[in-house]
């Protein structure tokens, strides 16, 4: 049987402003990456998303980014192979004392916008973020874009990986993810995605924009939960995978 977890960017409100659905989302994921308060989140949204998810069964990951909370993360900044190992073990261990403090353990860490697209394509930041991860929590799961810099350097400092794809989102035929500056970036269409999400699970294939397919191996799927249709694109997914014969579970079970 065909297996993939299915994990969301989840805990991204803070002070006076909510994002995104979080808790009924949680009804349609099974891994939850947690905003650790520089590009998202605060200490009280930290506390309640992990208890949430704990409640549902949902594995907890952090969800570390750059510190741009007025550019979601999502602008890239110049920072050293250092800061990167800075800023990665320091919002770890704020993610981590709030699950410890309610009674669960991580599972994993993914990087949040433009960090994991730098580190996806930059060794030197790649290598500074998985040895952080390590140096924190060596049993922890890294995701990274599948194929792609961060993942060659888990492997190589002995993390555990998961090779993620992408169910909203289109590909180049060098196996990144089409800029969000272009037009043709998302997917808006349901089962567009779930037959791209299917495929790429079945045959390790994706169709870029350029016409030709690119390898990848599919171990868990993205699905983004700020968008105006979050929850009802989450929810058609997964039904459409499972109805596709396609295991839901977490990547760590």
């Amino acid at each position: 049987m065909l297996r993939v977890d299915l994990n969301c960017d989840l805990g991204e409100s803070f002070g006076m402003y909510t994002i995104g659905t979080d808790e009924q989302i949680m009804e349609h994921i099974t891994s939850a990456n947690i905003a650790c308060g520089f590009h998202a989140g605060d200490p009280a949204v930290m506390r309640k998303t992990v208890k949430m998810a704990l409640a549902k069964g949902i594995a907890i990951g952090a969800h570390p980014g750059l510190p741009d909370l007025v550019g979601f993360g999502r602008r890239e900044m110049e920072i050293s192979a250092q800061e990167a190992y800075d800023m990665t073990v320091y919002q770890l261990g704020a993610l981590s004392g709030f699950v410890r403090a309610e009674g669960g353990t991580m599972q994993h860490v993914k990087p949040h916008g433009a960090l994991y697209n730098m580190a996806a394509k930059r060794p030197t930041l790649a290598l500074a973020i998985a040895e952080a991860v390590y140096a924190v929590q060596p049993e922890l799961i890294l995701f990274g874009l599948a194929g792609s810099a961060l993942i060659k350097a888990g492997e190589q400092v002995g993390l555990r990986v998961a090779q993620e794809v992408f169910a909203d989102r289109t590909y180049q035929v060098d196996g990144s993810l089409t800029s969000r500056k272009q037009e043709d970036a998302l997917i808006t269409d349901p089962q567009t995605a779930a037959d791209q999400v299917v495929r790429m699970i079945s045959e390790g294939k994706v169709r870029a924009q350029q016409g030709s397919d690119v390898s990848l191996q599919a171990d868990t799927v993205c699905i983004h939960g700020d968008g105006p249709h979050a929850l009802a694109f989450a929810g058609h997914i997964r039904r459409l995978l499972e109805a596709a014969g396609v295991e839901i579970r977490a990547v760590g079970s």
